[in-house]
């Protein structure tokens, strides 16, 4: 596996946790991106201030006002994007907002159910929808007829915790609407990589890891792993992927999962 050449990438969910880490290790690559691209809620908030001291210290890096929930907002990133690529495309889009409720079966409700279905499986549908014209654009104008995250990709970020076969750590919580966000979207991506084939896009779900983060909880465990290792070891799992991986669930070693 070497390292990750792109030339253009965005990365939902990008102010905090493993989506900052992504942008953090995009940016000090040998051969960064001509375009990072870091979507969040809140670009001016209090919430992104790392990702703001990071554009004011690399030109490559654009902040892109996001709420996944709402298309109006995916319609406004998409063309945003578009209209900085130029002609170019878009090479790799990162759909890894997310959100959870760590609520057991008695406690769960509707729109629990429904605001982590919004964030974690409908907004990854709706930004590949969006953002599909510009990876089109970036595969069209990719010589070899192979698939790579260097030509076009979609990776979602799922969680090994949607695996229906392992039911990963159901000991620590059962996280229902998680869960299911997570297993649905792991569907979405395999009918991804059928649908999006054809045009030359590679897609992929990626396990990140039981990520120390602030949605990753405070439990001690010593399978958990830190934002830097996991990141770093997606970026390079990304970067040797190729026809045969695509619709594939992967951790951030390169492992295959069970769906």
């Amino acid at each position: 596996m070497g390292e990750l050449r792109v030339r253009s990438v965005l990365v939902t969910g990008a102010n905090r946790g493993i989506g900052l880490g992504l942008v953090q290790h995009l940016l000090g690559l040998p051969n960064p991106p001509e375009w990072v691209f870091a979507a969040c809620r809140d670009p001016k908030g209090q919430r992104a201030q790392e990702l703001q001291n990071l554009a004011s210290k690399h030109p490559n890096l654009v902040i892109v006002p996001l709420e996944v929930t709402e298309p109006a907002s995916i319609k406004a990133a998409a063309a945003s994007v578009g209209e900085r690529l130029k002609d170019s495309g878009l090479n790799l889009l990162i759909n890894n907002a997310g959100i959870s409720h760590y609520k057991s079966f008695d406690s769960n409700t509707q729109e629990d159910m429904a605001q982590v279905y919004a964030t974690n499986t409908i907004g990854p549908l709706l930004l590949s929808q969006a953002f599909l014209p510009l990876l089109k654009k970036a595969a069209q104008g990719s010589p070899g007829s192979g698939l790579s995250c260097s030509k076009a990709a979609i990776i979602n970020m799922s969680s090994y915790a949607g695996s229906i076969q392992d039911v990963y750590v159901w000991e620590y919580g059962q996280a229902i609407s998680y869960r299911c966000s997570k297993a649905a979207l792991n569907m979405l991506t395999k009918c991804q990589s059928l649908g999006y084939r054809e045009h030359g896009i590679l897609c992929a779900a990626f396990h990140p890891g039981w990520v120390i983060t602030d949605m990753g909880g405070t439990i001690e465990d010593k399978t958990r792993v830190t934002v830097d290792v996991s990141v770093r070891g997606m970026l390079k799992v990304m970067s040797s992927l190729s026809e045969k991986d695509t619709g594939t669930f992967l951790d951030w070693e390169g492992k295959v999962l069970p769906w």
